[in-house]
């Protein structure tokens, strides 16, 4: 089915589609043609792909790359992954990315943030004092 992909991502793909219940008869695939940079190759050749998946009426495209094989992989990913996130709600892979990022970005308290700057500031002591060496002539 994927030529480009290994065998081993290719197989995690098609055991998460099993586990999420997506089947490839249930999946309506067409291939367009691309838009955006690329010039005549990329209006010539159809390596843009469209998946449907009926059941839950998920549509996807992608045209990540020139490869036609591999953006058929990369499609079948893409719709998984948004189906794991209609039906895993907040476990979903997506979802737990969000919340980290969020985390990450989450206001320091006071404290921790008063310690921080002091921490800054005795660096850039340390770092003021190791100035050139200045030269004595003889």
């Amino acid at each position: 089915m994927f030529s480009v992909v290994t065998p081993a991502k290719r197989q995690e793909l098609e055991a998460r589609m099993a586990r999420l219940g997506i089947r490839e008869e249930d999946v309506e695939e067409t291939f367009v043609r691309g838009s955006g940079p690329g010039g005549q190759k990329i209006n010539k050749t159809s390596v843009c792909v469209m998946l449907v998946h009926r059941p839950s009426g998920l549509m996807v495209r992608c045209q990540e790359t020139r490869s036609r094989e591999l953006n058929r992989f990369l499609a079948r990913r893409r719709l998984a992954e948004k189906l794991a996130q209609i039906v895993e709600g907040e476990a979903s892979e997506e979802q737990q990315r969000r919340e980290k990022i969020r985390r990450q970005k989450r206001r320091r308290s006071r404290r921790s943030r008063e310690r921080m700057l002091t921490d800054k500031r005795e660096q850039a002591v340390k770092k003021a004092g190791r100035g050139p060496v200045p030269f004595e002539g003889e």
